[in-house]
């Protein structure tokens, strides 16, 4: 598991034991998360919504073709209350997995 997150959330992550890769834009993280993909040792790769918000469109296709890494995206730190857009994240992420429509209650 790697975590691909902006400089002022890297210091939680290493707190909470993981060595994230820093990026300070989409670009970055970008070529960060198709390196990882390239390198075929990653399973899993969090990634800072904000980020994968703004990944290329090459890299958001790369991925969507390969089985791994499953990348999932994580809230950064935020001071308003969470938003249905989180619920639907996840349920497009499992409609996409599984195949059908789920129900979240």
């Amino acid at each position: 598991m790697r975590v691909v997150c902006r400089p002022e959330v890297a210091a939680g992550f290493a707190l909470a034991g993981l060595a994230p890769l820093v990026a300070s834009d989409g670009a970055v993280a970008g070529r960060t998360v198709a390196d990882l993909a390239a390198a075929g040792a990653t399973g899993v790769v969090l990634i800072q919504d904000t980020l994968h918000r703004d990944l290329p469109d090459d890299v958001t296709a790369l991925l969507a073709r390969r089985p791994l890494p499953i990348v999932v995206p994580v809230p950064g730190p935020a001071w308003a209350e969470a938003t249905a857009e989180s619920e639907e994240r996840i349920v497009r992420l499992l409609r996409h997995a599984i195949g059908y429509r789920v129900r979240i209650r």
